[in-house]
């Protein structure tokens, strides 16, 4: 692998990456989850500088939202552009389910999302010679009595402007045979068409393979270098690579974006930020089969510092809410960013949460908070509504809470008094930091990092109300498809944020 191009390539909870050239724009997808705004849409001319330009979800009804349980929602998008019109297709998982959406501008907006008949997952959408839509998918069975069933990787001839199959779904080539055969991509290089899977689960053992056929429904023979990417039993940094879409850089050269996990921890048992997108190039034998390079850490980009004193009209396109949008419970005035508690605390499947995905491994987050009298409110580091660790303030006092499944621990702040922790305005600067696992070996070393909570006092000194073992916010300790996402939520009565900073250190 070259040392032209980042990786992570999009850091931080960016799973599943689908990625389009038109001209010499490209334009990435990725999967939320259970986060809106949904499905974001990257842009670069270049592969190496990205920026978030919209997103496919932006209103209600796009997608099922409430209701729809931990790790389910929008999954897998494929992003393609065909006839001046750029197509999405996602599973809204346990939602609407499998859908196409559609947009002139890939910065949105995108249209309401047309259900098709699909019963499956991580639909790749393509058209061959004739212009007739493919939608070759994850055969998983997301509704009926075989719930949970998974048939393979399957193709269906569909009308795209209605979403209804226009045949029954045919197996196509699953792979070497390892478990879980999904997300398909199929393309047309030279004579061939191509279906590239990953296979082997998305965890240690992910890895892409590729087989070829002349014909876009088949029948498909498999690659003799499969799998062509695994970081199986290596020692790169980068794990779980796979799940990936190919794309032709500027140099006129191939290139693959995936997912992968970057792993920490003295055994490198555990990724705190989740599943990211990173790059590898890959190229063409003469023989017709391709190769892909490892996927090798190039910190060319490393994660920006990030500031935010909500003066704008809305909110940073960044920033993402829990199974609904944030526009229901904030709003945004001239002492900042005003967050309307509810009754729900950081345990409900809908709480008064804004958050922005943890993009770096260390550094600290500073956030200026003022909590109404008698409310309930302050920083949090989310990966799902049992798993997350919350600095609180709660009726004049500060507490900091570990939440990892079932196991619930607070610890209060000892010598705390909010009248000497807050400014001339009302407010309390409320900070975590993100810390290494310090030295080679022992217990402490074991861990992805530690995550110090405390607050700031108006002369500037820190104060530790304490410190939480890092390692159960990770992708293996959660179970979790998503990844660290760090911001301020309100139980109860307003918590105003004046100022927000994402920074290396203070």
């Amino acid at each position: 692998m070259s040392a032209k191009y980042p990786n992570p390539l999009i850091p931080g909870f960016n799973p599943d990456p689908s990625i389009v050239r038109v001209g010499d724009d490209y334009y990435l997808a990725t999967s939320t989850f259970e986060y809106l705004p949904g499905v974001p849409i990257y842009h670069s001319t270049d592969l190496v500088e990205w920026s978030l330009i919209g997103h496919v979800v932006t209103r209600e009804g796009q997608l099922q939202g409430r209701g729809v349980p931990t790790a389910g929602g929008a999954w897998a998008p494929t992003i393609r552009h065909r006839d001046g019109k750029f197509y999405v297709m996602v599973t809204d998982a346990l939602g609407r389910g499998t859908l196409i959406f559609t947009a002139q501008n890939p910065a949105g907006p995108w249209s309401d999302g047309i259900v098709t008949d699909i019963n499956g997952i991580d639909p790749d959408i393509a058209w061959d010679d004739n212009g007739d839509c493919y939608v070759t998918y994850s055969g998983l069975l997301l509704t009926g009595e075989q719930l949970g069933q998974h048939l393979g990787i399957m193709q269906v001839k569909i009308d795209v402007e209605t979403g209804k199959s226009l045949e029954e779904p045919r197996h196509m080539w699953s792979g070497t045979g390892l478990m879980f055969p999904e997300a398909p991509h199929v393309y047309k290089v030279g004579e061939w068409w191509y279906l590239m899977i990953a296979e082997g689960g998305t965890e240690r053992g992910h890895s892409e393979s590729i087989a070829r056929s002349k014909s876009i429904t088949g029948p498909f023979e498999g690659a003799p270098n499969n799998p062509i990417l695994s970081a199986r039993s290596t020692s790169r940094p980068a794990q779980n690579t796979g799940h990936g879409d190919l794309v032709i850089a500027p140099d006129g050269n191939w290139v693959m974006v995936m997912l992968g996990m970057r792993t920490r921890g003295m055994t490198r048992a555990f990724s705190s930020l989740g599943r990211e997108t990173f790059i590898t190039e890959v190229a063409w034998t003469p023989d017709g089969w391709l190769t892909a390079e490892p996927v090798i850490l190039n910190d060319i980009n490393p994660a920006p510092e990030f500031r935010d004193d909500f003066a704008g009209a809305e909110l940073s396109g960044e920033w993402v809410a829990v199974r609904r949008f944030a526009h229901e419970f904030t709003e945004l005035g001239s002492g900042g960013l005003i967050l309307h508690g509810e009754g729900r605390s950081m345990f409900e499947e809908l709480p008064a949460f804004v958050g922005r995905r943890q993009r770096r491994f260390e550094g600290i987050v500073v956030a200026e908070i003022k909590v109404a009298a008698n409310g309930i409110g302050g920083l949090s580091m989310r990966y799902d509504e049992v798993s997350h660790y919350d600095l609180e303030f709660r009726e004049g006092r500060l507490l900091a809470r570990f939440a990892a499944n079932r196991l619930v621990h607070e610890v209060e702040a000892e010598g705390f008094d909010l009248a000497a922790a807050t400014d001339s305005a009302g407010f309390v600067r409320a900070y975590l930091e993100l810390k290494p696992a310090p030295g080679f070996f022992g217990t402490d070393a074991q861990s992805s990092d530690y995550i110090e909570f405390g607050w700031i006092d108006p002369a500037g000194q820190k104060h530790a109300v304490t410190e939480f073992d890092g390692r159960f916010l990770s992708a293996e300790v959660t179970a979790s498809f998503t990844g660290r996402v760090i911001g301020m939520y309100a139980q109860s009565g307003d918590v105003v944020v004046r100022n927000y900073a994402e920074l290396a250190s203070l």
